[in-house]
């Protein structure tokens, strides 16, 4: 058994966390449980795990309901459901087909002990009462129905970007972590690879096509591998969550070692660099997390200020290499350490080796191991350059006051109450006395701190031995007792100093913090309602002038990302190039840091979590103030949320611009739509008129029949440009329906040259396509007005006589379709740019057209879900090149084969 001072400590409960444990109890019991079967990907068995749960709790006698479960074909999976009571699916209309999706209104009318709804992640039909299928399991929650789901690790939003870099393929239908995080139970549905392939090979996954597709893409080896860890380590994560969650539900402080987790701990020496490099160590090499912490206590708190910012940027270094870092307050370190360690059941604490103290001290490492005999302790050897010695601090009256007239102040206060006193020593007992005489060391401590209490303290025992004890006027002593009442009187008195001069200093730090607090909340709070840059500029000079008592100025850069000048009130040292250089390296400068710290400014650059938006530039009053750790922490979270709100503003104008480009685009297409329609009637006319002038019986003279085929053309033209500007606003406004069919290419392409025709009178054309290419499930008549619109642009931009070519061929599992040409190429860097509204290439002023025709091709093959590219011809020309899915065209009947 340990002495009282080392016991482990027992926490009494917080009242506030037990009521808000009862309040989530009860609001658990009325709402219903979610279990949810996770696997790494399709085909590992989760629904069929789902199906055999409920069939069990069917042979139990429990009643479940089959809201929705997708067997994609697979025998064992549609043999789990039968003997299962189904709810009938909703049949929902979407552009002319009938989509079945969950029925939520009847189970809400059912209103089933369980229901089990499949694949959580789906999307809803358009017209269905809520877009996802999650959304539809809370409502069926908050109803107080249990719900049986299932959920591939691939449809979490947190992982979807880093499944998407492993597998190449970024998954659409995904769902927030918190619905998986707030689960009732998580069940993980495991499979490895091999076995996994093995099943798709057989069948039990997809279809022989389908798994065939599958194994070349998704279902490779390595995809299946690096998606299980995910899915186990995610799975792991959620079961660390549920372990944190009962420990406090139970109030269990011991310390469970189900995590690797490190907790380092440093102090104001010089080794707690080297700590924080060795503790990152250890964590890669067991690839877990790591904390580090810093204990502050009065006695370090009046440190000096370089120490403080030591301790402030390895805090910082931890950071940087990874580390969640805290300072906690408190008057024992070692107790600290525990509790911390304890809530978050971290059982493995780095320290560093013991370093040479008082005697009668004992070191911190015992004092951990006497209070956590349960937790492993690490102890990291001292690095290179360390100190010895007990740590050495300024007093705290040399931090405040620096002078020594406060020692001459308590002389004379415990002079003073002997001089008072002295007249009332026949009315007062020597006890009274000598409380007048505590009472002045209290008062002493109160005003001028630790060391002139202890001063006023000795004087005090002096000045009543001289003055009170007889002997009177001689430090004789008769009687022996009263050596003892020197001693108390003494020890009393310096133990009232040292606590009121600790109280003192404590509330000083107390009121400082608030002060800083308080500061920071108006900021925060006045930041909270700005809306333009000019507001976040007056209101961070406003609040940083008269926190910190310096001139602030605020530079944000140009599209360039250089720093502008402010146009006013310019301090003449201001240098722009040393804020430049804080900018481009996200870093400070100036006063207190290594680079120019001569400089009479300070240079902090508004790092944002997108990017730097700014430097934050401050001319303080005294040079000694940027030096003071706590006044920098205050003024980098200050820089912080000015650096948000400037990113917030940013967002916002983006997002006005936004909503300005869509309204002045729907605009535009209306009225587009509007002049193309009243104006393709008579342009009709316009056409068949003057072709009938060329047609004419007698015929024409040939100055009358020349002017007729130029109408003709003329007319043509414009009835081509104006149904282009209707296409355009009619895909624009989402009214264009693909018909898809099964074509052949040659057909198309056989029309769409037969359509332009008038143009290719002075070009060259060959076509190249195989005569084995297979059937394309496209809209013929789009389709042909991408070839007719592509045919067009290359006879505008090329010389009579030149060569257009179309070829097309198979890669992979697309049809490219290229309209190549031999003219002078395309301009320099506007290969992307083409395919926008409007985009004309470098003859604007002699070819006609508006830059439509390209912009409807991207429009119309993107419908198709396929690309359209830009590039050099192998001619040397210009090279339109667009792809188009290939499918699985249907079999042919047999009579057509013969």
């Amino acid at each position: 058994m340990y002495p009282n001072d080392f016991e482990s400590p027992r926490e009494r409960p917080d009242p506030d966390a037990l009521l808000a444990q009862m309040q989530a109890r009860e609001e658990r019991a009325a709402r219903g449980k979610l279990r949810i079967y996770f696997g790494a990907s399709a085909g590992v068995g989760k629904t069929y795990a789902m199906l055999n749960a409920a069939r069990k709790l069917v042979g139990e006698g429990k009643p479940v309901l089959v809201g929705v479960v997708e067997t994609h074909g697979r025998a064992d999976t549609q043999a789990a459901v039968e003997g299962l009571e189904l709810l009938p699916l909703k049949q929902i209309d979407y552009r002319e087909k009938k989509l079945p999706e969950f029925d939520i209104d009847a189970a809400l009318t059912r209103r089933p002990p369980l229901i089990l709804i499949d694949e959580l992640a789906h999307s809803n039909a358009p017209g269905s009462r809520h877009p996802k299928r999650w959304q539809d399991v809370e409502e069926l929650l908050d109803a107080g129905i249990d719900v049986f789901t299932t959920l591939n690790v691939q449809h979490l939003e947190s992982l979807n970007d880093v499944v998407g870099g492993i597998t190449n393929v970024r998954v659409a239908e995904t769902l927030p972590d918190s619905v998986f995080d707030k689960a009732d139970e998580v069940v993980l549905v495991d499979l490895p690879a091999d076995e996994l392939l093995a099943r798709l090979k057989s069948g039990k996954v997809y279809k022989e096509a389908q798994a065939e597709r599958a194994a070349k893409h998704f279902f490779r080896k390595g995809n299946l591998i690096a998606l299980r860890e995910l899915a186990l380590r995610r799975t792991a994560d959620r079961v660390e969550n549920d372990v944190q969650v009962y420990r406090i539900e139970q109030s269990i402080s011991k310390v469970w070692k189900t995590d690797a987790a490190l907790l380092a701990c440093i102090g104001p020496r010089a080794g707690a660099e080297h700590i924080v490099r060795s503790c990152a160590r250890l964590a890669n090499q067991l690839n877990t997390d790591w904390f580090v912490i810093y204990v502050e206590t009065p006695q370090l708190q009046r440190l000096p200020s370089a120490q403080r910012e030591r301790i402030l940027k390895t805090l910082k270094l931890a950071e940087e290499l990874g580390a969640t870092t805290a300072i906690l307050t408190g008057s024992d370190i070692a107790r600290e350490i525990v509790q911390y360690a304890r809530s978050k059941n971290l059982s493995k604490i780095v320290v560093g080796r013991g370093h040479k103290t008082w005697p009668w001290l004992t070191p911190h490492n015992k004092r951990i191991s006497r209070f956590a005999p349960d937790m492993d302790l690490i102890e990291i050897g001292q690095g290179d350059g360390e100190q010895f010695g007990p740590l050495r601090e300024i007093s705290e009256e040399k931090i405040i006051y620096g002078s020594r007239w406060r020692y001459l102040w308590a002389t004379g206060a415990s002079l003073l109450t002997a001089i008072v006193t002295t007249p009332l020593i026949h009315w007062l007992d020597l006890a009274n006395i000598v409380m007048l005489f505590l009472l002045t060391v209290v008062l002493v401590a109160v005003r001028f701190g630790r060391g002139p209490a202890v001063v006023s303290t000795v004087i005090s025992v002096v000045a009543v031995d001289f003055f009170f004890v007889p002997p009177r006027f001689s430090f004789a002593v008769t009687d022996v007792q009263y050596l003892i009442t020197f001693a108390v009187m003494l020890t009393v008195g310096l133990i009232i100093g040292q606590l009121t001069a600790g109280l003192r200093f404590q509330s000083r730090v107390s009121v400082h913090r608030e002060s800083r607090s308080r500061a920071l909340y108006e900021f925060a709070r006045a930041l909270s309602g700005v809306l333009a840059t000019e507001q976040i500029f007056e209101t961070t000079r406003t609040h940083l002038e008269r926190t910190f008592r310096a001139k602030v100025l605020l530079l944000l850069p140009d599209n360039e990302g250089r720093l502008q000048p402010p146009t006013s009130n310019t301090p003449d040292a201001l240098d722009i190039a040393i804020a430049q250089w804080s900018f481009d390296r996200a870093t400070p400068a100036g006063i207190g840091t290594d680079t120019l710290p001569n400089s009479d400014f300070f240079y902090l650059p508004l790092i944002a979590p997108m990017r730097t938006r700014g430097v934050l530039v401050l001319q303080p009053e005294g040079r000694r103030w940027i030096l003071i750790p706590e006044q920098r922490q205050q003024l980098d979270t200050f820089a912080a949320l000015a650096a948000i709100a400037l990113e917030r503003v940013h967002y916002i104008e983006v997002a006005q611009k936004a909503l300005v480009g869509i309204e002045s685009e729907r605009l535009r297409n209306s009225l587009l739509a509007a002049l193309s329609h009243d104006l393709r009637t008579p342009l009709t006319s316009l056409v068949g008129l003057s072709e009938s002038l060329t047609r004419a019986k007698p015929p024409l003279p040939d100055t009358q029949l020349s002017v007729a085929k130029a109408l003709h053309n003329e007319a043509l033209r414009m009835s081509n440009l104006v149904a282009n500007l209707l296409d355009m606003a009619r895909i624009q406004s989402g009214e264009v329906k693909l018909n898809l069919q099964w074509q052949p290419l040659e057909e198309v392409v056989g029309s769409a040259l037969h359509a332009s025709a008038s143009y290719l009178s002075n070009h060259t054309i060959e076509t190249r396509i195989p005569m084995d290419l297979p059937l394309v499930q496209i809209d013929s008549v789009l389709i042909e007005r991408v070839l007719c619109n592509l045919i067009e642009n290359a006879t505008k931009y090329t010389p009579p006589g030149s060569l257009i070519a179309i070829v097309a061929e198979v890669s992979g599992r697309m049809l490219d379709i290229a309209v190549r040409d031999n003219g002078p190429g395309l301009p320099p860097g506007k290969e992307d740019s083409l395919f926008e509204k409007f985009t004309r290439g470098e003859k604007e002023s002699t070819t006609p057209g508006v830059g439509l025709g390209l912009a409807i091709c991207k429009a119309i093959v993107q419908a198709h879900g396929g690309k359209i590219r830009a590039g050099k011809a192998p001619e040397g020309g210009a090279a339109i090149v667009f792809s188009i899915p290939l499918g699985t065209p249907p079999d042919m009947p047999e009579e057509l084969v013969e």
